[in-house]
């Protein structure tokens, strides 16, 4: 394990700074910061590939209410202590990891672009929910709703609720309180994976077949599609819906050929569920090991499944959901080759 690094000034990083691979996790000493720590480092300890553990914090400033104005900071050393605490109690958390290189750092600088630069490098982004809101500057709050859209790198949200899953006590009251008005649910060792019919969704499932292979399990690709209105210009009206279920299951059947052609190994299973894509995505979550989207999606036949859904699912998701950026793949090139499928 490496040692600690404090860089910064008060900017973010440096132009010069050598920014980490591999996985990256952002930490703020939350019990939603801990929770996506573990997640990120057994994901590490399968993928073979280094962890960076890393904290964020800003000094806040503060105008003054004399007649003289100006503004007073605090201390840049007491909140750099406070962070270095919070990086030691979250390294001492994965201290078992010991076949993972584990690197960390302290960052001084808005959390956000510190994490959205180190994105430039990394694999994969990790971080929670939703934090303490404290001296690290909102790193699990507010960031995890920004970082999915414009990571340059696949991320993945955690939220708290996967803790049980991962073998974490929670102390959570809130989340205690919300677990017991739910049914139960038996877990699935499965990864799911929305689809739309466009390319970014394409791009998902290709990353959604790579981990399920990594993890050992099935492979779910998920279809929702919700109630057509004749107010959509691309919707004609009345929709014969037993007709369109046909056609989407006869695109399903063929991108599957298309996956297992690329994956022969991999057990892949289709589901064309009636239903608002949000809605249908998050009661996937509440069992699955994980939930794959792509960024955005161009409307399809399933109504914007990976655009603002993607924003919605991530809201309301219990179980990590990974968020795959568009970019190139030379598998897509042949997708054609094995039956319909979707024009733009």
């Amino acid at each position: 394990m490496a040692g600690e690094t404090v860089r910064g000034n008060g900017h973010g990083l440096g132009d010069d700074a050598e920014l980490p691979t591999g996985i990256v996790v952002g930490v703020d000493g939350s019990e939603h910061g801990r929770c996506a720590l573990i997640w990120a480092a057994r994901e590490a300890q399968r993928r073979h590939r280094p962890l960076h553990v890393v904290t964020a914090y800003s000094v806040p400033i503060f105008a003054a209410s004399g007649l003289d104005g100006g503004y007073s900071t605090i201390d840049d050393a007491v909140i750099q202590d406070g962070a270095r605490a919070v990086l030691k109690e979250a390294l001492d958390s994965v201290e078992g990891f010991d076949d993972v290189e584990i690197t960390s750092s302290v960052e001084s600088g808005d959390a956000a672009g510190v994490l959205l630069q180190f994105s430039e490098a990394a694999e994969l982004l990790v971080f929670g929910t939703r934090g303490r809101g404290g001296f690290v500057g909102r790193l699990l709050g507010s960031v995890s709703s920004a970082l999915p859209a414009h990571a340059k790198c696949t991320t993945v949200t955690v939220p708290l609720r996967f803790a049980e899953r991962l073998g974490e006590k929670v102390e959570d009251r809130r989340l205690r309180d919300e677990r017991a008005q739910e049914p139960p649910r038996e877990p699935e060792h499965i990864v799911a994976v929305g689809v739309d019919g466009s390319e970014q969704a394409r791009v998902a499932v290709l990353v959604a077949a790579e981990e399920a292979m990594l993890l050992g399990v099935p492979l779910r690709v998920i279809c929702a599609v919700p109630q057509f209105s004749g107010s959509l210009a691309w919707a004609p009206a009345p929709v014969d819906r037993d007709q369109l279920f046909r056609d989407i299951q006869a695109q399903l059947k063929a991108g599957t050929a298309w996956l297992q052609s690329h994956f022969p190994d991999l057990e892949v299973q289709t589901s064309l569920v009636d239903g608002a894509p949000v809605d249908v995505l998050v009661d996937a979550s509440r069992a699955v090991d994980l939930l794959v989207l792509g960024t955005r999606g161009h409307g399809g036949f399933a109504g914007m499944l990976l655009g603002s859904t993607t924003d919605g699912v991530l809201h309301h998701a219990k179980g990590p959901v990974m968020v795959v950026p568009d970019h190139e793949d030379e598998r897509l090139a042949d997708r054609p080759k094995f039956g319909p499928m979707l024009a733009p």
